[in-house]
């Protein structure tokens, strides 16, 4: 086979970009007469990755009015699609990465769209390409397609229904229902007090709301860690404080779909005498500050949910329950 006939026969791969605003707006390109709206990118060419190919065509929409500063970056991906029937009979694979373009486009032919709005105005496949790109973006997962439609095994994207129907006609390889189950975040915190009966809250580095938290972090469950144990760590992580934590004084489960649910434990870390709380080091990557708070100025300081969740852990802790069995851990459910 010549090489002629072998590039003909190859696949054409492309990549787009998701691009969206501070207020969820996607970016698309086209002008009337120029051809149908598309996301921005192109054809992949001979000894690019889709990366560096999103790349070169986000930085061509800047530079065609001379724009300067921060360059664009191309994320992570996040759905793949092939065509088997795409251009000229060849197979083609679109890259959906998502993307960030600083200042916008300097070009007269983009435009910014609700996701809904996109939706209706891309043509198909690309449509159904943006829709399982942005449920992708919103879950931390990677979408499947092949010609716009979404895969059995799909991390992302794929209906809920759909995907009820393949479960029960056991459709599904362990391997695709591990991938298409909803995924949840498990955290662990740890509710400590002073002798003062003053809240310990701490304030993360890496947001800009100025609010405070109570001192924890995610669970590392790939790992096998517990909620106790990320709660220990976390605490020896974040203040240099190794104490094993209390008993068990919450769940709270929050849901903001399509995003993944958050299910974070409480524990009670007592009472920290003076010497612990000045023996508190600070990992400034991930703390600004802390500080112990009197309950009248909680309200001000952290969000109202985190607020009602406190009032009831602090219930919770002031409630031992002894019994012949020993002690019985209270639970405080909040929505």
């Amino acid at each position: 086979m010549s090489e002629a006939e072998s590039q003909a026969r190859s696949p054409l791969v492309t990549a787009s970009g998701l691009v969206l605003d501070d207020t969820g707006h996607v970016l698309l390109l086209g002008s009337p007469g120029a051809g149908p709206p598309r996301l921005p990118g192109g054809a992949v060419a001979g000894g690019e990755s889709p990366e560096s190919c999103l790349a070169r065509e986000l930085r061509s929409l800047r530079g065609r009015r001379g724009a300067s500063g921060a360059q664009p970056q191309v994320g992570r991906l996040l759905a793949v699609d092939s065509e088997p029937l795409g251009p000229r009979g060849r197979t083609l694979v679109t890259h959906v990465h998502a993307a960030v373009l600083p200042g916008g486009a300097q070009t007269a032919d983009a435009v910014r769209l609700t996701p809904e709005e996109a939706r209706r105005t891309l043509p198909e496949p690309q449509a159904a390409q943006l829709s399982a790109a942005l449920t992708a973006w919103h879950t931390g997962s990677i979408a499947h397609l092949i010609d716009g439609r979404v895969q059995p095994g799909s991390p992302a994207a794929l209906p809920p229904a759909r995907r009820s129907a393949l479960e029960h006609r056991h459709a599904l390889d362990h391997s695709s229902y591990l991938a298409v189950r909803p995924k949840v975040i498990v955290a662990a915190s740890v509710l400590f007090t002073d002798g003062r009966d003053r809240l310990v809250l701490v304030q993360p580095a890496y947001r800009d709301d100025g609010l405070w938290h109570l001192p924890g972090g995610g669970v590392d469950c790939d790992t096998g860690e517990t909620p106790r144990q990320a709660a220990q760590r976390e605490v020896r992580e974040e203040l240099g404080l190794d104490r094993v934590p209390g008993r068990l004084l919450g769940i709270n489960w929050t849901t903001g779909a399509p995003a993944p649910a958050r299910l974070v434990y409480a524990f009670d870390g007592g009472s920290l005498s003076a010497g612990e709380l000045a023996a508190i080091r600070l990992d400034t990557t991930e703390l600004r500050a802390w500080r112990p708070v009197p309950l009248g100025e909680l309200a001000s300081l952290v969000l109202p949910s985190l607020y009602d969740r406190i009032r009831a852990l602090l219930a919770c802790a002031r409630s031992v329950i002894d019994c012949r069995t020993g002690l019985i851990e209270a639970i405080a459910l909040v929505a």
